[in-house]
């Protein structure tokens, strides 16, 4: 497991929402790795791309340290993959560090481990995650146990600098 964290990555992904914590998990020392639904290029929404290293169905969520889901279109395009569900509740069942931001929380409904928890997410998707059984908060980040989630880019130096302080405990 060590320092490796890994990325869940489907199409139409929010570009800054993956590669700014891709960066700055590899400034802190972290191996990250991208998996999306196959190995093959993935687009994000505003012209950038990722070259995932591996599939869904090839990641054994117990190699990681921790989680991180961007936002953007690919959220809704995995949430229900099967192999993504099964890696999401995996660190949820381990309470390793998670870090969703924007439409991030989508999976985690999709996975079924919201409930009972508090987060924050993309508003337009407030009432999903209310429906999920959290309790949704309009704040830049928010931190319940293993769990850290944010709204939008501009929050995304508070999310990262409180998913750092997890992974660090």
């Amino acid at each position: 497991m060590g320092k490796r964290i890994l990325f869940l990555v489907g199409p139409e992904f929010e570009d800054i929402e993956l590669y700014y914590p891709l960066y700055r998990l590899q400034e802190e020392g972290y191996e990250t790795i991208v998996a999306g639904p196959s190995r093959d290029t993935l687009p994000g929404k505003r012209g950038y791309s990722v070259k995932p290293d591996l599939a869904f169905e090839e990641v054994d969520p117990g190699e990681y340290a921790g989680l991180v889901l961007p936002g953007g279109r690919g959220p809704e395009r995995i949430r229900n993959n099967e192999h993504v569900k099964r890696i999401v509740r995996g660190f949820f069942e381990d309470e390793r560090p998670v870090a969703a931001i924007c439409h991030g929380p989508q999976v985690l409904i999709s996975a079924g481990v919201l409930h009972g928890r508090r987060a924050t997410s993309y508003p337009g998707i407030k009432d999903d995650v209310i429906n999920a059984g959290a309790v949704w908060l309009d704040q830049p980040v928010v931190v319940d146990g293993n769990l850290v989630t944010a709204r939008i880019p501009p929050d995304m130096p508070m999310w990262m600098r409180e998913y750092i302080r997890l992974l660090r405990a």
